[in-house]
């Protein structure tokens, strides 16, 4: 029976630093809190890898745009939303991510987060048109 050659056999073990690069990519966070992050998309059913990292993307994107966009958006929708994610969603979705982290790993999220939220500029008061 011929011998496999050591290359052919380690070309086919699974690399486990090509399966570890889900991680997200989120800069100015510690690398204990880009773990708890990865810990938290493992084992909460309604989170997949990656879904904080687009979350935080998306909300820095919809920040950064014009007002009048903003405004556009605010009054018919934005119909890129259906396919490509709300923003919305996602600053809601980092809300509840902040909830669930540790204190220290919440801090450097809010950190980031409300440094975007800052250049959105004051929340507008919610408006009832019940009363």
């Amino acid at each position: 029976m011929p011998r496999r050659r050591p290359g052919r056999i380690r070309c086919e073990i699974p690399d486990r630093r090509r399966s570890q690069r889900t991680q997200p990519v989120i800069d100015r966070l510690s690398p204990r809190t880009l773990s708890e992050l990865v810990r938290l998309e493992r084992t909460r059913n309604h989170l997949q890898p990656g879904d904080i990292g687009a979350a935080l993307r998306l909300w820095k994107e919809y920040v950064r745009r014009p007002e009048r966009e903003l405004w556009h958006d605010d009054e018919f929708g934005d119909v890129h939303w259906y396919c490509c994610g709300n923003p919305l969603e996602g600053r809601a979705l980092l809300d509840g991510v902040m909830q669930a982290m540790s204190q220290r790993g919440a801090r450097e999220l809010r950190r980031i987060v409300e440094e975007l939220d800052a250049v959105m500029g004051p929340p507008t008061p919610a408006t009832d048109s019940r009363g």
